[in-house]
């Protein structure tokens, strides 16, 4: 299997307060949408991070379901 190859710079995972001032929702509502599995996110450990590509995306209704990732914490 090959590596992905991408078209240029990722940009910087987003935290909780960076998608509700992109989406202007309160950060309550990101945290129970991110738990609710309707918006798309990136668990680690008990930090929430978004892609900003596939926020947009979702936001244009490209994304049917939404994923969670999580990925083992560190300790």
């Amino acid at each position: 299997m090959g590596a992905a190859v991408m078209s240029g710079p990722m940009e910087p995972l987003w935290n909780v307060e960076q998608v509700a001032a992109f989406l202007n929702v309160s950060r309550s509502w990101v945290y129970q949408s991110s738990a609710s599995g309707t918006i798309p996110c990136i668990r680690l450990g008990a930090a929430l991070r978004f892609v900003p590509e596939v926020i947009r995306a979702w936001l244009n209704g490209e994304q049917q379901h939404a994923n969670v990732v999580r990925l083992p914490t560190c300790r």
